[in-house]
């Protein structure tokens, strides 16, 4: 990470998680924000200088999953979802909407902390590897500018978060090869980061989706039984 102190917002309605989870990262470095619902959040964000959220699905005024959709109207800040369900389809849920991770209450303290740092980590190693990578990487109608983290369809503009973004810089990169579930998961989740399977199909779901809403019927094909590729973009 660049020399910048990183500035986390915990948006949590529990007093005693936002001081649990303040305490843990400011004692790794980071610094911190606290809102106790989403609208405060969104306020915050406002303002500026926000690096990443850890966000509660179960919030009163604006809860978690409300703030996150309309922060993805005009945002792509990295999310990390936190709540008390453990409920397969609520993570589904988050992730689909926009987050790049998910931790499930109770939580250890540590692994939050590691979490968000690869998330970090994850966003910014764009910035570290321009220099040594093609800026702008393109197959057919399919455009994506390092530089300035932005994708296109033909001229329409695909807004996606950075694990999307990192996944989808994948196949460009490499718009031949067949990427497995973990092959995916290790070149987006980076620093022994671990996944689930469905955690991987839910972000191709997602990609999938905003291009369908740009025009493009087909981004990445399934290959059953293999993994993913990169469609002919024609």
């Amino acid at each position: 990470m660049n020399s910048r102190i990183k500035t986390i917002l915990v948006v949590d309605d529990d007093p005693h998680i936002r001081e649990v989870i303040r305490f843990a990262l400011e004692k790794a470095g980071l610094q911190i924000q606290l809102a106790s619902d989403g609208k405060q959040a969104l306020d915050d964000i406002a303002r500026g200088d926000i690096d990443l959220i850890v966000l509660d699905i179960n919030m009163p005024e604006m809860d978690g999953l409300e703030c996150c959709r309309e922060l993805r109207k005009t945002s792509d800040i990295p999310i990390l979802f936190l709540s008390s369900r453990d409920e397969e389809v609520d993570r589904i849920l988050g992730l689909e909407m926009g987050g790049d991770d998910y931790v499930t209450k109770p939580f250890s303290p540590r692994e939050l902390v590691a979490r968000i740092k690869a998330i970090l980590k994850r966003t910014q190693v764009f910035e570290r590897k321009k220099d040594k990578q093609k800026t702008v990487l393109q197959t057919g109608r399919l455009r994506m500018d390092m530089e300035q983290h932005a994708v296109w369809w033909d001229n329409a503009s695909v807004s996606l978060t950075a694990t999307e973004f990192a996944i989808l810089a994948q196949f460009l990169r490499q718009p031949q090869r067949v990427f497995s579930r973990n092959a995916i998961m290790n070149g987006a989740y980076q620093y022994n980061i671990h996944v689930s399977d469905r955690t991987i199909d839910s972000h191709i779901r997602h990609i999938r989706a905003k291009f369908l809403n740009a025009g493009c019927s087909q981004v990445i094909e399934t290959l059953h039984g293999v993994g993913y590729k990169l469609s002919p973009c024609q």
